[in-house]
């Protein structure tokens, strides 16, 4: 496992960003974005948009992954 972050530049409606991640994260958002059939500066555009101000890019990308793959680990509630 790595510990380091690694920075990625994305553009996002037309503007360049960049975005600091762990390699894990990283691979993990790639999957996620493949699986959607989306490039992941469209996937991190959406998650842009629906973040709130409190909670910076980076932090947002990670929660979106936790949440993915938590919520198909997670049986539905009957």
């Amino acid at each position: 496992m790595s510990l380091r972050p690694e920075k990625h530049s994305l553009t996002l409606r037309g503007h360049r960003t960049s975005v600091s991640l762990e390699p894990e994260f990283w691979a993990a958002f790639r999957d996620i974005a493949a699986a959607r059939g989306q490039p992941i500066s469209a996937l991190a555009a959406e998650i842009d948009a629906a973040r709130g101000v409190e909670c910076g890019l980076a932090s947002a990308i990670r929660l979106f992954v936790l949440r993915h793959y938590r919520d198909r680990e997670t049986p539905p509630r009957t």
